[in-house]
């Protein structure tokens, strides 16, 4: 499990309020906070943003990180108020959906190094080098060993926080970073792959999902 303890203080994170133009720019490869209780928060990182049939600004980070109805805050800018809410959250492809304020929230294309311009659904193949930015380990590659219409694994460093990370390749979104085998940034990464979710989303009221 990826997701990383980080300490709030409530008044913080309430000091927030709406502003003429949306000011928490979030994309993938962005912390976010999702609070638990008064005190504490998991910290995990942004896939990507993006918009669904519907036009509502979604999107997207690791199952584990919050279940539905846990509120999203920008790590960067938590004294900016709440971003969003997770609005789906499963367990066995492990990937939640985050409905975003669109009064508040800025999409991102780039992201520390990342950036995403589309959507490859098609599984990676060894030896194409991925790539994500994660919130803990930042901006990291490494070399795809396997992958199958679910998961891939790959040698990028990733550690706890990182959880949700976008994994691309070139410019284009192949998954999601959930966890790693034995060790942090020694252990290989794996993840769900993005044509799963999609699949998924489609099914549970996010269909048509494109990526900013």
């Amino acid at each position: 499990m990826l997701t990383a303890t980080a300490a709030m203080v409530l008044m913080v994170l309430g000091a927030g309020h709406a502003a003429a133009a949306p000011n928490i720019p979030l994309g993938g490869g962005s912390g976010i906070l999702l609070p638990e209780n008064a005190d504490s928060a998991a910290a995990c990182t942004i896939t990507t943003i993006g918009y669904d049939k519907a036009g509502d600004l979604i999107g997207l980070t690791a199952g584990h990180c919050g279940p539905a109805g846990r509120a999203v805050y920008s790590e960067k800018f938590a004294n900016r108020g709440k971003a969003g809410e997770v609005v789906y959250s499963t367990p066995d492809l492990d990937f939640a959906v985050i409905k975003f304020d669109k009064s508040k929230v800025a999409p991102l294309r780039s992201v520390g190094g990342v950036t995403i311009r589309g959507i490859q659904t098609t599984p990676p193949q060894f030896p194409s080098v991925a790539c994500k930015t994660g919130r803990t380990t930042g901006n990291t590659c490494g070399v795809t060993w396997f992958s199958d219409g679910q998961a891939h694994i790959t040698q990028m460093c990733i550690a706890e926080g990182d959880s949700g990370s976008p994994v691309v390749i070139g410019d284009r979104l192949i998954g999601m970073v959930n966890g790693y085998f034995e060790f942090a940034c020694l252990g290989p990464e794996t993840g769900t792959n993005i044509g799963p979710i999609l699949d998924r989303m489609n099914k549970v009221g996010f269909s048509g999902f494109h990526v900013y």
